[in-house]
């Protein structure tokens, strides 16, 4: 059963193993769920080597998800655990290439985590 907000915004379906975690994202990043998305998404890193955000049914994000996102990877990246994006819509793509983010998560497909577009 996938974890919801209230607002029913975001849905996130959560796929664990012991080293890593790919959280399924749907519907929208945006303000009034992103400390939602955080905080379930932030309880996966401890003790994992990966967590994979696949934003592939995400129809629409907002700067406070961008937000949520680099705040992520800086937990991530801190607790010694990679932060892998897949799926990137068009529309995700170009919010992060607008703010010169998409750079930072390509630097990390550098370093061992793949970044799909």
């Amino acid at each position: 059963m996938p974890d919801a907000p209230a607002a029913g915004l975001l849905t996130l379906d959560i796929e664990r193993t012991d080293e890593s975690a790919v959280v399924h994202c749907h519907g929208k990043l945006v303000f009034g769920v992103t400390d939602f998305f955080y905080t379930k998404v932030n309880q996966l890193i401890p003790g994992r080597k990966k967590i994979v955000l696949d934003l592939s049914d995400l129809a629409y994000m907002d700067s406070m998800g961008i937000g949520s996102l680099v705040r992520l990877y800086v937990s991530a990246r801190n607790a010694g655990c990679a932060l892998e994006l897949i799926n990137l819509g068009k529309r995700v793509t170009e919010l992060l290439g607008i703010t010169h983010l998409l750079s930072v998560f390509t630097s990390v497909g550098e370093h061992g985590t793949m970044v799909r577009f």
